[in-house]
């Protein structure tokens, strides 16, 4: 006999431990399991290593907002995030239900049973369990493998190839040429937390990103935390972030040309050169067609000005022993070349969930409040935010969690799964320009053109519309009924197939 839980939680990163807060807070007695692959928690923040690696968005918004951040910093280093998720695991009591080194390699939802069956990978060694409800916070990067484009002539070069992504602990940059190859949040990071050590840091970007600079404190938040108490300080200063990120967003999205004279009016301002900012921080694209970068206390250009860094815009015709070769002939001499060429998508931790066996087609399916997926009973994925902090859009998930188990309980319900209007107008569910959402996106499920099927990125309409609503006209039973307690019988007795034809009435 397998093991059998009311809800297992896939990852112990950021989100998984907020869901884990949540089912303790709100479903008291919840038998709960959080799965984690790697021998600790922290997801992202325990993974990755490399020099200078931080949030890219403010603190009081993307810390947990039932717990204050104290920190001083707007963006936190990893380190400091890392020691947050575990404060708030063990506090919480959350660390008591993690599973290490346990992967799960296969999730099928028994219509007959009305549960889930999941092959698990413990420590090496092939365990089973089954659940009610399965809830995927892995998050959608692939954590074993990053992007990293096929360049001539790599093997030839004298020096050391890194992915950020894999960090070798011993790794020694001082002195050193460092190449860094791409021009995203990571690239930006790292440059100028390498250029105090190294001979000279260059960043090879193949065009132009949007990179702001941004205050490295927060004078009002600080002002905030010194009259106030914790709890009251850190609800104003969320709700100032939250308002002021979402300002910017819709300025950008709504005044394009605007935002873009702003932007390059305030590199201009810091670097002083209107010739490098027009060649090598004025983008083709509009700002957050692809996330604008932060540069905090403006570290980036300021290594930039002090000369221990520079920019290069080029492509790539080969690599050399003695470093890369541009296409315009110009050799870039390196001892060390970083690929921060960006990261990989995949879906929910890489698990292709089934149905009675059969692999689910997730690109055929879409996504209901921002959380789960037509074809799929008693399953949901955490997707965060993509122009503001992904713990936002996190929490209401796993509220949202909370509450479809409670109307389950209420209803007597097995099973629910969400059935979307027929002539629905597909949209991808990441509306970015970046290559690595372009590169993966088509394996994702989809939004819809209408509430509540759209993935909005707006977290003032979110918070007031993902939990409200009527629940029983948004979610078809997905298999036998149980007595409602009452002596009553709630649900249907129709199975996954029959409901499918059942449009959801809003």
């Amino acid at each position: 006999m397998s093991e059998h839980l009311d809800v297992v939680v896939i990852g112990a990163g950021l989100s998984g431990i907020g869901a884990g807060y949540r089912l303790v807070t709100e479903r008291p007695g919840t038998s709960f399991a959080v799965l984690e692959a790697r021998q600790d928690l922290g997801g992202t923040w325990d993974l990755f290593r490399y020099p200078g690696i931080r949030s890219d968005s403010d603190m009081a918004t993307f810390g947990y907002a039932f717990k204050p951040w104290l920190g001083d910093k707007t963006l936190a280093d990893g380190s400091d995030i890392l020691a947050y998720v575990r404060e708030t695991a063990r506090e919480h009591g959350i660390d008591r239900h993690i599973r290490y080194g346990t992967r799960v390699t296969s999730a099928d939802w028994s219509t007959s049973e009305q549960r889930w069956h999941l092959a698990l990978e413990v420590d090496g060694e092939p365990r089973e369990l089954t659940c009610g409800f399965l809830y995927s916070c892995a998050g959608y990067y692939r954590y074993d493998r990053g992007h990293t484009p096929e360049f001539p002539g790599i093997a030839d070069f004298a020096g050391q190839v890194v992915h950020p992504q894999f960090w070798p602990e011993d790794l020694d940059h001082a002195g050193k040429r460092v190449v860094i190859i791409g021009s995203g949040a990571t690239a930006v990071t790292l440059l100028p937390n390498m250029a105090d050590t190294a001979a000279h840091v260059t960043m090879l970007q193949r065009s132009p990103t949007w990179i702001s600079a941004v205050p490295s404190r927060d004078k009002i938040a600080d002002r905030a935390r010194a009259l106030l108490p914790a709890h009251v300080a850190h609800t104003l200063v969320r709700g100032k972030n939250i308002l002021r990120s979402q300002a910017i967003y819709q300025f950008c999205r709504s005044y394009p040309q605007q935002a873009r004279k702003l932007l390059t009016g305030l590199t201009t301002k810091i670097l002083q050169d209107e010739a490098a900012v027009a060649e090598h921080f004025t983008p083709s694209y509009d700002p957050w067609d692809q996330r604008i970068c932060a540069a905090p206390g403006a570290d980036f250009y300021k290594a930039l000005k002090h000369g221990s860094a520079s920019v290069v815009t080029a492509t790539i015709d080969t690599f050399v022993p003695e470093g890369i070769r541009l296409s315009d002939g110009r050799v870039l001499e390196a001892d060390l070349v970083i690929t921060a060429t960006g990261l990989e998508l995949l879906p929910f931790g890489g698990i292709a969930p089934k149905v009675d066996g059969v692999t689910v087609p997730l690109d055929e399916q879409f996504v209901w409040r921002g959380a789960m997926i037509t074809g799929i009973p008693n399953f949901a994925v955490c997707v965060g935010y993509t122009n503001a902090s992904w713990t936002l859009r996190a929490d209401l998930s796993s509220r949202l969690v909370c509450k479809v188990l409670e109307h389950m309980q209420r209803r007597g319900l097995r099973s629910v799964v969400p059935v979307a209007p027929e002539g629905m107008t597909p949209r991808p569910l990441l509306d970015l320009t970046s290559g690595y959402v372009q590169r993966s996106i088509d394996a994702f499920p989809r939004q819809g053109d209408h509430h509540p099927w759209t993935v909005r990125q707006n977290y003032l309409l979110d918070s007031m519309l993902t939990l409200r609503g009527d629940l029983g006209r948004d979610l078809a039973p997905a298999g036998p009924a149980v007595s409602d307690g009452a002596g009553t019988q709630a649900g249907s007795s129709r199975s996954l197939a029959s409901t499918a034809s059942r449009a959801s009435v809003l």
